[in-house]
């Protein structure tokens, strides 16, 4: 019998899963960060999330190890296509249980989605501590199914209602929380982003998947404003729409201009790395209002207008939105209200009206909660103690 040379993999301190989208990616790796500034090695630290998601470039960037897992999310309905999605999770579940049997971990951290269900299914059956991590309002289908099971809950709001939950806020990267919107912070976020000074700076973000909605209402603002030397928009259209945006804006005569004299400075991009530095840069911004643009937009001060996303379960966008609107921070507008010329008409008010931009900024950071990961990374070291 050949003896087997290859050694056993190192055993995990932490396993976080869960993913698809970079609102339960960047959570999960913020919360990565905050244990290793706690002393643990990244190297005790893995990742699994899918094939399909975001995880599969974002982790390795910020220097974790990734395992990628087969399938999909299932779809709320009866389609053909959701029995393969089902033995796509079966495929999905058994790896997952080998996963953690192999690594034994000393905790399991789900962050949501799809992805999660794997791992945290495997943790409940090998009794391995569970912890869930919440960010929307509204807890995703994937959470609610395992919370019961977990020892703790960290959730960002506390109308979340999970079992045995903790109010930490969501978990955000060392990235957003050394940004700050003081005059010099601002400075330096634009000369970061290659932005001219002294033009107001307007933002519109539809999510790292991009907002067919939001992409058409800033290309027709655009196109009514391209004779304005005083602003500057920054459209960021989503990479999966980035192709068909460009070519909009080249037929509408759009296109980047860095003087004043020019005329309006349009910059066009499909996901934004620097996104923190563009929430601190801008004047403004309009977003979609998933979780981690929320706790983004609250922990930097940028006021905004949020957009929440038709159809998402159990309409978790609109009560995050509700969560900085309610304070002044944010207006809510409908996706079915918002258009061109809702857009100009927000627009033109907070151009003209500094003194409120000031109001909603500061009524943003009132609602921000910048030491949500180092909660969490201490939550998660408590209950990896309790293993039976």
């Amino acid at each position: 019998m050949t003896r087997r040379s290859r050694r056993s993999p190192a055993r995990a301190f932490a396993l976080l899963t869960g993913g698809g989208t970079a609102g339960h990616v960047q959570p999960a790796l913020a919360l990565g960060e905050a244990l290793v500034a706690r002393g643990h090695e990244p190297s005790a630290i893995l990742y699994v999330g899918s094939r399909r998601g975001m995880e599969g470039r974002l982790v390795p960037e910020a220097g974790f190890e990734v395992t990628l897992l087969p399938g999909r999310g299932i779809q709320r309905r009866l389609t053909r296509e959701n029995f393969g999605a089902a033995f796509g999770l079966l495929a999905a579940c058994i790896l997952g249980f080998a996963i953690v049997l192999r690594r034994r971990p000393s905790v399991v951290v789900t962050v949501g989605g799809y992805a999660g269900l794997p791992c945290s299914v495997a943790a409940i059956l090998l009794r391995v501590p569970l912890v869930v991590v919440s960010c929307d309002a509204v807890a995703g289908a994937s959470n609610r199914l395992v919370a019961r099971f977990a020892r703790k809950c960290a959730v960002a709001f506390e109308t979340t209602a999970l079992p045995n939950q903790v109010v930490t806020g969501a978990p955000l990267r060392r990235a957003v929380l050394g940004t700050d919107r003081s005059p010099q912070g601002r400075a330096a976020a634009r000369a970061v982003l290659g932005l001219a000074p002294g033009r107001f700076l307007l933002a519109v973000e539809g999510g790292s998947l991009g907002a067919r909605r939001l992409n058409d209402a800033v290309l027709g603002l655009a196109r009514s404003w391209a004779s304005r030397g005083d602003v500057t928009i920054y459209h960021v259209a989503g990479e999966r729409n980035l192709a068909d945006v460009r070519r909009e804006a080249a037929g509408g005569g759009l296109g980047p201009q860095t003087s004043p004299e020019a005329g309006l400075d349009y910059r066009l991009v499909g996901y934004e790395r620097q996104m923190p530095a563009l929430l601190a840069a801008c004047d403004f911004a309009v977003c979609r209002a998933g979780a981690l643009t929320v706790a983004e937009l609250a922990a930097i001060g940028t006021p905004s207008a949020l957009v929440p996303l038709p159809g998402a379960p159990n309409d978790h966008q609109t009560r995050n939105a509700e969560a900085l609107s309610r304070l002044g921070a944010a207006i809510l507008i409908p996706d079915e209200d918002f258009s061109v010329a809702r857009l100009e008409e927000i627009a033109v008010t907070m151009v003209e009206d500094p003194g409120r931009l000031e109001s909603m900024s500061r009524a943003a950071l009132a609602a921000g909660h910048r030491d949500a990961a180092e909660r969490v990374a201490v939550l998660v070291e408590s209950v990896s103690k309790e293993r039976t």
